[in-house]
């Protein structure tokens, strides 16, 4: 398998964003939802990760309140809010659109 890639700038918070729609989950179970999606392909460095959720919270678009894991330790619960779920559902179109547009610059054959 190729290296994993480094998480673009400004996309980790939409991942972490997309996780939580799925429903609550501390830190670790965000990182492995991601990483089980994205195959190993990207980078998710720990630090990144409650970089995002915490400015994702500040931006009361996560809210978090502490629970007990199933391995009965004390967590943090991060939960998507409903301006949360708005942001998201404007960031994946923006996402969707920007990178149907790149795709098409990028393959575009050029001209003989």
């Amino acid at each position: 398998m190729a290296n994993p890639l480094p998480v673009l700038r400004g996309t980790l918070d939409t991942l972490v964003l997309k996780a939580l729609a799925t429903g609550p989950m501390h830190g670790f179970e965000i990182t492995a939802w991601l990483d089980q999606r994205a195959r190993g392909n990207l980078e998710l460095l720990d630090s990144a990760l409650y970089q995002a959720v915490y400015r994702l919270e500040a931006r009361r678009l996560v809210s978090a309140e502490w629970g007990i894991t199933g391995h009965n330790r004390r967590a943090r619960y991060y939960s998507l809010t409903t301006a949360g779920r708005a942001h998201l559902r404007r960031e994946v179109s923006n996402w969707l659109r920007y990178t149907t547009t790149v795709s098409g610059i990028l393959t575009t054959p050029h001209p003989a």
